[in-house]
């Protein structure tokens, strides 16, 4: 197999947490693949940003809750590249709206989007690893406020809800097949508080950490890098929120 290490990243089109993985994985030395759905200008730029740290980079279009789309995306790259070392799927979708507003397309939007795209990009992903000789690594990107959502968000979490367990189901069933094909997810929390957000409520989410402080996408990137390296962890939900979970301020 080829020597360079190859990354194939959903939702890193735009500067958002998986441009900021992308990156951080160009800078161990990957080739990387930059997925979109509609950002192709986006997509270009990062292509660029990223073949200027010398590594190869390409943009792909898929809409990943489309299961014709993502084989067509996963044929396409095994036409590029040899293997596929590292997937990181970061691709979703989030809408605010109170629980009198959501309707049953909604809860399934989120659902297609952030349920079934992450689980048909880990097959053709992990199906791909198990017949490699180094196997591979998926990361999934969850959510810390699982365990505590936020009002009026009640499609997101819904669907973001079924993160942990999807990782879990898809390390067994992978490791059954190739025991060097890992499987992790990390939760990220208040890393990229939307810039419209009111200051009140964006010092709210700071002084509900136990650090104080908002985090930044570059935290959510190492811990992605720390998952991918270390290869005696796989299944598990990684926290990345500043003790946001287990503090309850009062």
């Amino acid at each position: 197999m080829s020597a360079t290490r190859v990354a194939l990243v959903t939702g890193s089109g735009k500067k958002r947490i998986g441009y900021h993985v992308a990156l951080a994985l160009a800078q161990q030395g990957y080739d990387l693949v930059v997925h979109y759905r509609t950002s192709a200008a986006d997509a270009q730029q990062a292509v660029a940003d990223f073949q200027a740290l010398g590594c190869t980079a390409v943009a792909v279009q898929a809409d990943v809750a489309d299961e014709a789309a993502v084989r067509r995306m996963f044929d396409q790259l095994r036409n590029r590249f040899p293997r596929l070392d590292v997937l990181v799927n970061c691709a979703a979708i989030w809408q605010r709206r109170t629980l009198e507003q959501t309707t049953a397309d909604d809860v399934r939007r989120h659902f297609e989007t952030n349920v079934l795209g992450t689980f048909l990009c880990c097959r053709y992903g992990g199906l791909w690893m198990v017949n490699q000789p180094d196997g591979g690594c998926i990361i999934n990107i969850g959510d810390w406020a699982l365990v505590r959502p936020y009002p009026d968000y009640a499609a997101y979490f819904a669907s973001k809800g079924a993160i942990p367990t999807l990782t879990r189901c898809f390390a067994i069933e992978l490791a059954r097949r190739n025991p060097k094909v890992r499987v992790n997810c990390v939760l990220p929390g208040p890393v990229m508080l939307p810039t419209d957000l009111p200051e009140g409520e964006r010092q709210k989410a700071i002084d509900a950490t136990l650090l104080r402080r908002e985090g930044s996408p570059a935290n959510v990137a190492q811990a992605v890098v720390a998952l991918v390296d270390n290869d005696y962890v796989t299944g598990v939900a990684l926290p990345v929120d500043g003790g946001r979970t287990i503090y309850g301020p009062v």
